[in-house]
């Protein structure tokens, strides 16, 4: 989710922890000293913490386990590698720490029927080479990697073009196209990790786009968060308990822009450089609003958007997203935010249960079920239900779109 910002909201957080726990003393006192025998008395005098508050759904629908994708799968959408030194959210370092071994990937990957994985966050100059060197050329056809902007000499004079030349290099180094991190727009800063934000359509970037365009690879761009991230963190947001385990991940209130700022300077960025292809990820940095991701899909002929993390909103509105897949069939992609290893956020952790929830969702019309292999729901308190996707869109999205971008062979 970007790097940690080590700041007064941190503080902050870490002072209400230290309350929680004297209120949560309170009601662990207050639970002990009930009479016992009454169960209704006892749950009335003793409050349920919500941290440990785990519902059994008693519904009984049909459930399907889907363990291989119907059709072989491109996996737009994952982080094999990332940056070994980053600061204030911006990565500093070129040399890459790898999250999974070639075998261990490989393993999960012919289980569950994954043509190809795309680590998005190969890097730049020497780990991205290495990166593709150890993944890419040693198994050929499974694993495609991206590369980065190199934002520790952002603030040499000629930036502009020497990251143009980058992507460049970096395409003949075997990148199969560009990643944008949250760091334009939110993090990236004028002095780099201090000063003002640098904003998503800054001119300094036109040449990388632009070079993007000339070599024909797709730049896969994220660009704010999920709207509850902007919005207080308090008992109406309904990603209160993900935001209290994760305080840095708010952008509420300081000098962030609001979702609304970022998404129009990346649509003003977009209709500068409509020869460059751009994958728009997590459904457009939009889920919650598909009518505002269709607009921009009409409106942007060079977009296209990935689901990845975000069947936990899309699962949630099961008839608007079947006919948002239906429509956009030739423009969605399949991904998942994969990260080997990652298993403190169980909606993107590398492993079988993680495809087996993304197949059920995209091919079954089951009901009420979970979007993360996890036992509380960690980005909000609901569950989704499948759109039962008919063959041939489903194929698109596995693999054909995905193909397609990248130049592969069917």
């Amino acid at each position: 989710m970007g790097g940690i910002l080590i700041n007064r909201r941190q503080w902050l957080y870490t002072a209400g922890m230290v309350a929680g726990a004297g209120q949560l003393a309170v009601a662990s006192k207050a639970t002990s000293s009930a009479p016992q025998g009454d169960s209704a008395g006892s749950a009335k005098s003793a409050p349920l913490p919500l941290a440990e508050y785990e519902p059994k759904s008693m519904l009984r629908v049909h459930e399907t386990r889907v363990e291989r994708g119907h059709f072989p799968c491109i996996d737009i959408h994952t982080h094999i590698t990332v940056a070994k030194k980053s600061e204030n959210g911006v990565e500093l370092s070129a040399e890459r720490q790898y999250l999974g071994t070639p075998q261990e990937l490989l393993a999960i990957m012919d289980r569950k029927n994954i043509r190809a994985m795309v680590n998005l966050t190969g890097g730049y100059d020497a780990g991205l080479a290495e990166a593709v060197a150890k993944y890419d050329k040693a198994y050929p056809g499974r694993f495609y990697t991206f590369t980065e902007p190199c934002y520790e000499r952002f603030k040499e004079p000629n930036y502009p073009q020497l990251q143009a030349d980058a992507i460049a290099r970096a395409h003949r180094d075997g990148a199969r196209g560009l990643k944008i991190l949250k760091t334009l727009g939110l993090y990236l800063r004028e002095n780099i990790t201090s000063g003002t934000l640098v904003k998503i359509d800054d001119r300094r970037f036109d040449p990388m786009w632009d070079a993007c365009g000339q070599l024909n690879i797709p730049v896969a761009i994220h660009v704010s968060d999920p709207v509850a991230f902007f919005t207080p963190t308090d008992r109406f947001n309904e990603r209160y308990e993900e935001l209290s385990n994760h305080p840095d991940w708010s952008f509420y209130d300081h000098d962030f822009p609001s979702n609304a700022e970022l998404l129009e300077a990346r649509n003003r960025m977009f209709a500068r450089h409509p020869k460059t292809q751009f994958i728009v990820l997590h459904v457009g940095n939009f889920a919650e609003d598909l009518a505002n991701v269709s607009e921009n899909l009409e409106r942007f002929p060079n977009m296209t958007v990935d689901i990845a993390a975000r069947i936990g909103e899309l699962g949630r509105q099961p008839r608007t997203a079947r006919k948002f897949f239906d429509k956009y069939q030739d423009r969605i992609l399949f991904g998942t935010d994969a990260t080997p290893h990652g298993d403190e956020f169980p909606q993107q952790v590398f492993n079988d249960k993680l495809y087996e929830i993304y197949y059920r969702f995209l091919e079954t019309d089951d009901e009420y079920f979970d979007y993360a292999p996890a036992k509380v729901p960690p980005q909000g308190r609901w569950k989704i239900y499948g759109v039962e996707l008919p063959e041939p869109v489903l194929k698109k999205v596995y693999f054909e779109n995905a193909a397609r971008l990248l130049h592969l062979q069917a």
